[in-house]
Formats: C-alpha cells, sequence, structure tokens
C-alpha cells in the first residue's frame, strides 16, 4: 500500500500519523529515537506491507500483470491501490479527503525532525497536495514516471499506465475484496475479516 492507506490504517494521533508515513523512510530495527506511537506506527506500516505483499488477493492482482513487468507491477499496484481509496474514500471515512490531506500537510509543516529522505519530499507533498491528486487516475501515470526516473532500470515501469488503464475494472474490483479485509487486520485486538463491510472511520 502507498501513503495513503498507511495513514488512513495507521492511527488518527499525531504521533502516529507521522509513524504510519515514516515506516517508509525508516529503516532498521532500532526505533528508540521516537514516541512509543510512532515506533509503533511504524511496525504497523511495516506488518501491513508484509499482510499485503503476501495476500492471495494481492497476488491475483499483480498476476492480472503481463510477466515482463512482474518485477514493477507492485509499484504501479499500490499507487493504483491509493487511486482507489481517494476515489471511494467517503466509503471509508467521515471526514472529506481534502481536510485530512490538510490535517497531514500540517504535521508535516510543523515537525522538526522529519527523518532525512521525507524531510527533501515533504515541501513537494504539501504544494503538489500528494494525497488529494490521487483522486485523478492520470496523476497515477505522472507518479509512475517521477519514481521510474529513480530506479537503475527506468524501462521497468514504462507503460505501466496503459496496462493500468486496460486493467481498470479489475484491479478495482480486487481493492474493493481487499481493503476491507486489510482495513480490519491492521485494527487493534479485531479478528480478521469479521465485519465486511468496513464501518467508517473518523479520521
Amino acid at each position: 500500500m502507498n501513503y495513503l492507506a498507511h495513514l488512513h490504517l495507521g492511527g488518527q494521533e499525531p504521533q502516529q500519523l507521522l509513524g504510519s508515513l515514516y515506516g517508509d523512510f525508516v529503516k532498521g530495527t532500532f526505533l528508540g529515537n521516537f514516541s512509543t506511537q510512532t515506533a509503533e506506527a511504524i511496525r504497523l506500516h511495516r506488518r501491513i506491507d508484509a499482510f499485503t505483499d503476501s495476500h492471495p488477493l494481492v497476488i491475483r492482482a499483480l498476476e492480472r500483470f503481463p510477466v515482463t513487468r512482474r518485477r514493477y507491477a507492485g509499484i504501479a499496484l499500490d499507487m493504483f491501490f491509493d487511486h482507489c481509496l481517494a476515489r471511494d474514500w467517503a466509503r471509508y471515512a467521515d471526514q472529506p479527503l481534502d481536510v485530512f490531506s490538510q490535517k497531514i500537510y500540517r504535521l508535516l509543516k510543523d515537525e522538526p525532525a522529519l527523518p532525512e529522505r521525507l524531510a527533501k519530499i515533504a515541501p513537494l507533498i504539501i504544494s503538489e497536495d500528494w494525497l488529494g491528486a490521487y483522486r485523478d487516475f492520470s496523476m497515477i501515470g505522472h507518479g509512475l514516471e517521477v519514481i521510474s526516473q529513480r530506479l537503475s532500470q527506468p524501462e521497468g515501469l514504462r507503460g505501466a499506465y496503459e496496462e493500468l488503464t486496460a486493467l481498470y475494472e479489475p484491479l478495482s474490483a480486487d481493492f474493493l475484496e481487499f481493503y476491507p479485509l486489510l482495513w480490519q487486520y491492521a485494527q487493534p485486538d479485531s479478528e480478521l475479516g469479521k465485519t465486511l463491510p468496513i464501518p467508517l472511520v473518523s479520521v
């Protein structure tokens, strides 16, 4: 899953929200420099990634891509699933996405000690409204182009947007089936898949 899903799933206290983002920017097991809430949110971020990567529904979604794309299909699918979440945000949250996004941007602006790599891109996240932009499917194409420029083999993502376009309906169905399970998994002390569809989450 990508930034928006982790922020939605990782708890809504300020330190939890920061930790949900930090999971992509903090490596290793030593989290002693962070508050308890932030460290636990980082751990949850990693558990969510592991659950997602190994889930049969996600594996099925990845298998929809051509074999030649499989190495990089996960990147495209992560971004597409965040698009689905942003597109259907009112289905999963009772606060508008724009309001939620601004809350995150204020946290980023006010936090003086962001991880180095996050600190470098935080101004772009804010100025380009990355979280809100996920609603626009065409922005996924732009995002994939930006990511491809950071890869040692940029051609690995070439054509991925066109494949997402062709697979839009089946991948949307995969998201609708998988995300409630992921949401349930992320809840404290919950039984996986106990209640479907998922209820509105106050954010």
